[in-house]
């Protein structure tokens, strides 16, 4: 799952427009243009696609988080250069406030069964001896699920 296909997403989810999306980075301290946003929002095929890179989705992610939660105190966290499937989980988690219960229905709507267990291995430390990669696929039932729960 790439990064644009995430933006895609949860630009749908919440039915944002491109000038929120910029304003939802300019929170996080991120720059962005409407053209720019455009561009990522585009289909693979289209011309004048861009690839959108893992720092400017961290950076809509961190920004996501700032609107659905409130800015927090002091210096704004600075956006990862690499970001993994975990990373993006857990920043879903952090901006939409859910508990693992939630998550759990979230993933049922999408006809995507897990347990507590194999949730809380995702949102673990990556040298726990109980971290597990989340995969694509999994993303992807989370946010259709999301996506199933928000807008219905």
């Amino acid at each position: 799952m790439n990064n644009n296909d995430i933006l895609r997403r949860l630009r749908y989810t919440f039915d944002l427009k491109a000038l929120s999306i910029v304003e939802i980075i300019a929170s996080a301290e991120g720059v962005a243009t409407q053209e720019q946003v455009t561009s990522w929002l585009r289909k693979e095929d289209d011309a004048g696609y861009v690839e959108m890179l893992d720092v400017e989705i961290a950076t809509f992610l961190n920004g996501f988080i700032n609107t659905k939660r409130g800015k927090r105190e002091g210096p704004q966290p600075e956006p990862e250069k690499r970001l993994t499937n975990n990373a993006i989980f857990m920043k879903l988690r952090i901006a939409l406030n859910l508990q693992a219960e939630e998550i759990l229905d979230i993933m049922a709507l999408a006809e995507f069964n897990l347990s507590k267990h194999e949730l809380s291995s995702f949102f673990r430390k990556p040298d726990n001896r109980h971290y597990c990669e989340c995969k694509d696929q999994i993303l992807r039932n989370f946010l259709m699920g999301v996506q199933k729960h928000y807008r219905g």
